[in-house]
């Protein structure tokens, strides 16, 4: 079962987010569901869709896991995405301040988005 845990060493707790994967005989995901024991949520949630970032500072490099079940959407990627941007823009602004950059982010996300809509309208035609 992978499990992911956060430490908090000022006061020495952890946190452990466990991610579970069910897969097809195709090892394509059929469901996804996670669970924290730091919640009020007492059983594991379902979801659609994760993506995790891991950045390696000896390699400088980010590592990724990005799945999503069969019955995710393509409108709710294309949500999920922008919400995951505009995510991204704010934590990048806390971390650094550097507001240009933090709306040239949200810009593109925007952008993103719009142009999902319009290219959705055209197909539903």
């Amino acid at each position: 079962m992978p499990a992911i845990t956060f430490f908090n060493f000022n006061c020495m707790q952890s946190s452990t987010i466990t991610i579970d994967i069910l897969l097809d005989k195709d090892k394509i995901p059929e469901q996804i569901r996670w669970q924290a024991d730091n919640t009020t949520a007492e059983e594991a949630q379902n979801a659609k869709a994760i993506m995790l970032s891991v950045w390696d500072g000896v390699d400088k490099s980010a590592l990724r896991i990005d799945l999503w079940t069969k019955d995710m959407m393509v409108d709710e990627m294309a949500d999920f995405f922008y919400q995951t941007i505009m995510s991204m823009a704010d934590t990048y602004d806390r971390a650094t301040h550097q507001q240009d950059l933090v709306s040239d982010m949200k810009k593109f996300a925007k952008d993103f988005y719009n142009k999902f809509r319009a290219t959705q309208l055209k197909e539903n035609r």
